[in-house]
This record gives structure tokens, C-alpha cells and sequence, in this order.
């Protein structure tokens, strides 16, 4: 029954955290063709899956990232710092260009050059984000549970559950630009999250969610006073 109880907590915590892994893959597969998206999002989460299970493998290895390699100002940064500095910039970088398309607009010109975007290249930057969220997941994991078995099955379920939900929520984010801002807000926040991190400055993951979670109650607020309006 403890067992139970502690994969049911685990897989939980693990969806919710899995959170912005999902938005993210979403964003990033809806700039390809539509018949490959579905596809750049499954691949997308296989990778996730994978990153998880082989980390949970190399427990001893994780523990050994929080080691300081080097110092610069009196600062030691480990493995794991390097890590979550360099996908936090990453993210920051990634979520910045993308709003700014949708501020300014992402349709060129006959003039105007954009880069080449293909499947290799979206899931390679999936690739480089799941590796930054797993980390953060195993590392949750193993602070909650000893059992390999518990861990390993929390964090299979909890990717069946994403794999069933992104569809539906890369749908929904792309009939609602609004929510799509959001996200990438959201995700732009996560990116500072993670450099803070990067420097020794924890911050409590609740806050975001929450802040996020305010955020989303009150746009689902302005869709549906948006939609009886349009109905008077």
C-alpha cells in the first residue's frame, strides 16, 4: 500500500512537472508541416521518456553532478549547475524569438529571410530541453522515493498521460493565441527559473505554477466573456 501511495504522489508530481516539457514540445512541433507534427510530438516524448529511465540508471552519476568542478568569484558551479544555466539560456533564447514572431509577426515577406525549420532541427532542440527536464525530474524522483521499480513506473505512467494529452493541448493553444502567449511566457519564466538555479538561488517551482495556474483561470475568463459577446 506505501508502495502504491508513493507511485500514485510520484506520477502526479511528475505530470505537473512535465508541465512545461509539454508546452514546450508543442510550440516547437506546430512550426512544422501538419502531417508531422503529430509525429515531432510523439518522438518528442519517446525522447523524454528515455532521458528519464537512463537517468534513473545513473543515480550515483546525478549525485555526482552536484560536485563543483570550478570556481569563478567565489562561486562553485557543478555539472548539474552548467546544465540547467545553459538550458535556462536556451529557453530564454527559444521563448524570446518566438514571442517576438508573434508580436511582430511571423509572416515574411517576399524579401525577408527565415531560417529553415525541418523535423531534425525541431526534435534536436526537443532533444536539448528534455535532457534539461529530465534532469529536474530525476532529481525530484530520487528526493521522493528509494525504489527504483516506484520511480521508473511513476515516470512511464506520467509520459502515457502527456502522450495522450498533447494533441489535444497543442490544439487547444492554436485555436487560442492568447494562450499561446502565455505559454510562452510561461516558459520564458521557467528559462530564469532554471539560470537562478544555475547560480545557487532556489526558487520554489509552486510559485510559478501557481502564478501560471492565476494566469490561465483568468484568460478562460476572457474567452468565454469573448464568446457570449459574440453571441449577443
Amino acid at each position: 500500500m506505501e508502495l502504491f501511495i508513493s507511485f500514485l504522489t510520484l506520477t502526479l508530481l511528475e505530470i505537473v512537472l512535465g508541465i512545461d516539457n509539454l508546452i514546450f514540445i508543442s510550440i516547437l512541433s506546430s512550426k512544422l508541416p501538419k502531417h508531422q507534427q503529430s509525429s515531432a510530438r510523439k518522438v518528442g516524448l519517446v525522447l523524454a521518456l528515455g532521458f528519464r529511465i537512463l537517468l534513473l540508471f545513473f543515480i550515483s552519476w546525478i549525485a555526482g553532478l552536484t560536485e563543483n568542478l570550478f570556481t569563478i568569484f567565489g562561486k562553485g558551479f557543478s555539472g548539474r549547475d552548467i546544465i540547467l544555466l545553459g538550458g535556462g539560456m536556451f529557453l530564454i533564447a527559444k521563448s524570446t524569438t518566438e514571442i517576438h514572431e508573434k508580436v511582430e509577426g511571423d509572416e515574411a515577406g517576399p524579401h525577408d529571410f527565415k531560417s529553415p525549420v525541418n523535423f531534425i532541427s525541431i526534435i534536436f532542440q526537443i532533444g536539448l530541453l528534455d535532457i534539461v527536464f529530465s534532469l529536474d525530474s530525476v532529481i525530484t524522483a530520487v528526493g521522493m522515493s528509494q525504489n527504483l521499480t516506484v520511480m521508473v513506473s511513476a515516470v512511464i505512467a506520467a509520459v502515457i498521460v502527456m502522450v495522450l494529452t498533447v494533441n489535444q493541448l497543442n490544439d487547444f493553444i492554436n485555436r487560442n493565441p492568447t494562450i499561446k502567449m502565455l505559454a510562452l511566457s510561461f516558459l520564458l519564466m521557467v528559462g530564469f527559473v532554471l539560470v537562478a538555479e544555475g547560480w545557487g538561488l532556489h526558487v520554489p517551482k509552486g510559485y510559478i505554477y501557481f502564478a501560471m495556474a492565476f494566469s490561465m483561470l483568468v484568460e478562460f475568463l476572457n474567452i468565454r466573456a469573448r464568446r457570449k459577446s459574440k453571441n449577443v
